[in-house]
């Protein structure tokens, strides 16, 4: 399964400590003061403090504050918080003309009020630009979907969960031919609904393949479509989730839960089962395809997965490249998980040219959670963390004296025997990137009576609660270090570990998950793969009373698994829109409008050792943008013959081609070039001459428009378009054109990294380039 259990983020957030910290403590004034009944609590940042002594900064602000109040009483009354040590500044409680009065005085940088910042599950769509309360999006110029049945492979449904509810949906869509199974626990009459219209199980297979005892008391499961993992109820809210209001988790703020396309149908074809890792059999998937196929859903979803090595795409053994094959032949786009092997590269899955393959990124939030050390340094780490603040009490380190002085210190292999746990909190390091060893030192800690873990380790990007609203406090090894610095500098080193705040927006960067699988395609390094990038870190969305990490019927979870379900809301729109686009225009449009920067217009960084900047190998054409996509200007379009071509391009027989398509086919006696499939990108993975591909674009803007090539060439390599301009009317909609790639090096390089642009002035219709120059080669490439 293309599925990521919860495990800790920690994000690098010493810029944190230098300027943001007042956004997380100014949440937390516990003291009633009797101040203005308009009094509202602002923020006032001055920067970088220009004073050693915190007492006199503080004095500072005071004065400040009594010069626009008008005495010292006053001052001392509305003042919230004093910021005095990483930075300048003070939270006070003025109306909006002291505020006003504030502002412009000496030293002022910025007076803000401040906020609550909340647990949004909606965040992520809101971040991608279809909030509900924007009057004009994608969302709304497809009534949210209405019409569109979203099917989902994956480990069931529970249908109580409030994502399901029917209310204001019409009658079902008349293309709907399925139907919803009962089973053990599953009523079709009472679980089923509006919304959820379809609910089928597929356990053949399975039983006849599986090893493994089924159905224990330890791995319950139902012969139904009932779901234990929570997987498939958390997936399906992403997609298609009905609004819900005032949904909380953990105690860290209210928001709305909704899918991407909340008035869509759903249904379940539920095809893994609950045994050890989850298992899925071939057989199983291949059959909920065919029905899913018949049913006549819209869109498949598919956050399942292999393991490396991949099976070919004609292999009988690779069910969900064969499933889709035949969804796609139908009209209807299928969309994978790229996998949770990242960083690594060659390590993505669901490559076949037909599937959509998503990889998975952080949106703009994070959890800060206060670390204060005796010495009144404040760090900020990463948590969820709701619980009540543990107030200053002892830190410990546990040393070890021995020949691997650091061992006693490692997460994984904690050894406490000879340190004073109880009480204390407990400091460790890792370098194991799981979740494994935060959870064995929490378990080590916690038995000992210890009340907190600050564990440093590489920085990553899943983030999730510990039991019990237990603390455990993840930092990177700089700030660790600090941490750690600071234990051996005192006889008696002591910590405060507050609750954790939500902040959004500015100045949180978004980041490829570490876990999110990257390229190139192993199989076919020419088909660019992943395709496009989403959401996929810390998503809240309904699951199921057996998920370990649920509260309040909802869990926050990561993954590829969950990045899917955001792409197959999105495409759900589109054919709502589109209803004529082909699943290969509707991966085009997605491709070549998403974004390269965030939301923001700042870069998009994947994260592994070290961080880089992302390129198509980490999120395909970027991060999606769903309202560019419903206008995008021109498609790659292609049909199943495009397909056929790319199967003989890459050597497959036509024996095993023709098993996959249905019916004898045979490849032409001239081998076609991989590298002129129609893909919205372009990758020459072995480029030692002059190379000319051939791309066809389709006009779905004005009618009569006119489209001018823009090359960012990849570093040393000389790219050229015939022709350099697109002409198109009422009978010229589709046009070829030639790009010829050569290269001044001279050497084996790796991948370099560019892009070619068509735009008619409003649209930019953007195609990635890689390109690795290969002057010596041992293998023969088929090109």
């Amino acid at each position: 399964m293309a599925s990521l259990l919860l495990k800790k983020m920690s994000n690098k957030v010493s810029v944190f400590v230098t300027f943001n910290i007042f956004l997380v403590l100014c949440t937390q004034n516990t003291m009633i003061r009797t101040v203005h009944a308009n009094s509202k609590v602002h923020i006032v940042y001055m920067g970088e403090k220009h004073h050693h002594d915190p007492e006199v900064v503080t004095s500072l602000h005071h004065d400040m504050l009594a010069s626009v109040l008008g005495s010292k009483e006053a001052a001392y009354d509305s003042m919230v918080y004093s910021y005095k040590h990483g930075f300048s500044g003070f939270a006070a409680k003025v109306t909006e003309s002291q505020a006003q009065k504030i502002a412009e005085l000496p030293g002022v940088i910025r007076v803000m009020p401040s906020h609550f910042y909340s647990l949004q599950t909606t965040r992520s769509w809101d971040y991608l630009g279809l909030s509900p309360s924007s009057p004009t999006n994608l969302l709304h110029d497809t009534n949210l979907g209405d019409g569109i049945v979203i099917g989902l492979l994956d480990t069931g449904i529970w249908p109580e969960s409030k994502v399901f509810n029917d209310e204001g949906l019409g009658p079902i869509p008349n293309q709907w031919k399925g139907q919803c199974v009962s089973g053990e626990s599953f009523n079709a009459s009472a679980d089923c609904n509006k919304k959820l219209i379809g609910a089928k199980w597929y356990i053949d297979g399975f039983l006849a393949e599986n090893k493994q005892p089924f159905n224990t008391t330890d791995s319950p499961d139902f012969l139904s479509p009932r779901d234990v993992f929570g997987h498939g109820t958390h997936t399906s809210t992403i997609a298609g989730g009905s609004f819900v209001y005032n949904a909380s988790y953990r105690g860290l703020g209210l928001g709305s839960v909704r899918g991407g396309a909340p008035r869509a149908r759903l249904a379940m074809y539920k095809v893994c089962w609950n045994v050890p890792r989850g298992q899925c059999s071939s057989a199983d998937i291949l059959k909920a395809f065919d029905d899913a196929i018949h049913d006549g859903v819209d869109v498949i979803s598919v956050s399942l997965g292999t393991q490396l090595p991949l099976f070919s795409e004609v292999d009988d053994r690779d069910t969900i490249s064969i499933g889709s094959f035949h969804a796609v032949a139908k009209g209807i786009p299928v969309v994978c998980g790229a996998a949770n092997e990242g960083p690594s590269a060659y390590t993505v899955e669901n490559t076949a040219p037909w599937i959509l393959t998503v990889a998975a990124t952080t949106i703009d939030r994070s959890f800060p959670t206060p670390i204060t050390l005796g010495n009144n340094l404040t760090i900020l780490g990463q948590a969820i963390f709701a619980g009540k603040e543990v107030g200053f009490t002892g830190l410990v380190y546990p040393e070890n004296p021995g020949l691997i002085p650091s061992l006693a210190g490692v997460c994984e292999s904690l050894l406490l025997n000879n340190t004073p746990v109880a009480g204390n909190v407990v400091l460790c390091f890792t370098t194991v990137a799981s979740r494994t060893p935060v959870a064995t030192a929490v378990s080590s800690v916690r038995a000992a009576g210890g009340v907190g873990v600050i564990v440093a380790k590489s920085p990553g990007d899943v983030l999730g609660p510990c039991s019990n609203e237990f603390p455990c406090i993840e930092v990177d090894y700089e700030l660790g270090t600090q941490i750690l610095f600071y234990i051996r500098s005192t006889r008696s080193p002591t910590v405060k570990l507050s609750p954790s705040a939500t902040l959004v927006g500015k100045p949180i960067s978004t980041k490829v998950a570490t876990f999110s699988s990257r390229g190139p395609n192993s199989i076919a390094p020419a088909i660019l793969k992943p395709d496009i990038a989403a959401p996929g870190v810390s998503i809240l969305a309904g699951s199921s009373p057996y998920d370990s990490f649920m509260d309040g019927g909802f869990a926050l979870h990561s993954g590829t698994s969950m990045a899917t379900p955001h792409v197959s809301g999105i495409v759900a729109l589109l054919k709502a829109l589109h209803s004529n686009w082909s699943p290969a225009a509707i991966r085009s449009a997605l491709v070549t409008t998403a974004w390269k920067t965030d939301p923001f217009g700042e870069p998009i960084f994947a994260e592994g050792s070290p961080q880089k900047v992302a390129n198509p190998f980490d999120y395909g054409g970027g991060l999606v943008n769903p309202n560019k996509a419903a206008d995008p200007g021109l498609i790659y379009d292609m049909g199943t013959e495009d397909y056929i071509k790319y199967l003989c391009a890459v050597g497959y027989n036509t024996s095993a081609i023709s098993q996959l398509v249905g019916q004898t086919t045979a490849c032409s006696m001239v081998k076609p070039s991989v590298l002129d499939v129609n893909l919205p990108s372009i990758t020459i993975p072995n480029l030692r001459e002059n190379i000319t591909l051939t791309r066809s674009v389709t006009n779905v803007g004005p009618v009569n428009s006119v489209y001018k090539a823009n090359i960012d060439p990849p570093p040393g390599i000389s790219v050229a378009v015939r022709p350099e301009t697109l002409v198109f009317n009422s009978t010229i909609k589709t046009i070829s054109f030639t790009v010829a790639v050569s290269t001044t090096h001279q050497v084996n390089t790796g991948y370099y990294f560019g892009s070619l642009t068509w735009t008619d002035g409003e649209h930019l219709v953007t195609s990635p380039i890689s390109v690795r120059t290969q002057i010596i080669q041992y293998y023969t490439d088929g090109n």
